[in-house]
């Protein structure tokens, strides 16, 4: 391991140009913002590119460290790969045209390590017994220890400064302003985002305790925003906000215009769900409500301004939510 580091030391004293693979999900790619933000500390004449899945390719787009997104498929390819044929070698083609330096795989998943495959560049990445999926670790070059016990960020962060050749110093900076875009069904008064979807049923909050917390936000002069993504999202929202008073259903947002809206929200408070962890990158007073995962791990990791409660198995109440918001100055 230390001859590993000794050499990625000296070779990354030439290295210019890095690509990054980490594709998905929503939030995992928001947890390896902070590594651009290091990589460029440390390395000001680094060019910087990224892999990613092409329906989260705004969100890397949003730091103005990263030069070139290359979106893949993996997902779409996966249900018809025969008619992506071309689509697949022009990936393949990009990535080796491109002469990288380095090609730094965050992700640790075999979909991950073929990608980095396909580059020219040594292959940096974590060790069997860091990766999620330990085979990935066969296909890099370089490999590192890092701690799983950890943050998702701090993992990410840590096995950039070992392939990369860096100390590590300071807090993550995801490194990262919303758009300016208008969003004319916006109100012009003060609004709480609340993201009450998310991927499975057990992390849901339930229903009464968002209509509460709508009330009281309504009575302390603040709307309630409710968006959606899918039609039974639609549906909860919609009841949602036939008894929360004054609140606004979203229309569909594409994710440059959800990152809009959270950033100018006064606060969001949402389950675990990836506009959650949006929200705390933009420095958004953001509270994340854990009902079915332990946030340790892979909880809101953005400072004082993002704030866990609940946990596995353990939900937590509309009280717990208001006294949070007024411990971070928005409600009261």
């Amino acid at each position: 391991m230390a001859t590993l580091f000794v050499a990625s030391l000296y070779s990354m004293q030439m290295a210019t140009r890095i690509v990054l693979i980490k594709t998905s999900s929503l939030g995992d790619v928001l947890h390896n913002l902070p590594v651009v933000s290091d990589i460029r500390r440390h390395l000001p004449d680094a060019h910087i590119d990224w892999v990613v899945e092409e329906n989260f390719a705004a969100l890397p787009a949003l730091h103005p460290d990263v030069e070139h997104i290359i979106p893949v498929a993996i997902r779409r390819w996966r249900k018809s790969w025969w008619p992506a044929r071309s689509e697949i070698r022009g990936i393949y083609a990009q990535l080796r045209k491109a002469s990288y330096d380095v090609a730094l795989d965050t992700q640790g998943l075999l979909k991950s390590a073929v990608i980095a495959r396909c580059s020219n560049a040594p292959r940096y990445g974590y060790a069997w017994n860091s990766a999620r999926e330990p085979l990935a670790s066969l296909f890099y070059q370089h490999t590192f220890t890092v701690a799983k016990t950890q943050h998702a960020v701090e993992r990410n962060r840590q096995l950039a400064a070992a392939a990369l050749g860096y100390t590590l110093h300071g807090a993550a900076d995801y490194g990262i302003r919303a758009p300016e875009l208008t969003l004319p069904w916006l109100p012009s008064s003060p609004y709480v985002t609340l993201l009450h979807a998310t991927s499975r049923d057990d992390k849901l909050w339930e229903e009464k305790n968002w209509t509460e917390l709508g009330k009281r936000l309504h009575q302390a002069g603040l709307r309630s925003v409710l968006p959606w993504g899918s039609e039974t999202e639609k549906s909860r929202a919609e009841r949602l906000q036939a008894i929360i008073p004054d609140s606004i259903l979203a229309p569909r947002l594409d994710l440059n215009q959800a990152a809009a809206l959270l950033g100018k929200s006064q606060a969001v408070i949402g389950v675990d769900t990836g506009l959650s962890h949006l929200a705390a990158a933009l420095s958004v007073p953001t509270i994340g409500i854990y009902t079915a995962t332990d946030p340790g791990l892979t909880g809101l990791y953005a400072g004082a301004n993002a704030v866990n409660l609940g946990g596995k198995h353990t939900s937590p109440s509309v009280d717990a939510v208001v006294a949070t918001l007024t411990q971070l100055g928005v409600y009261a």
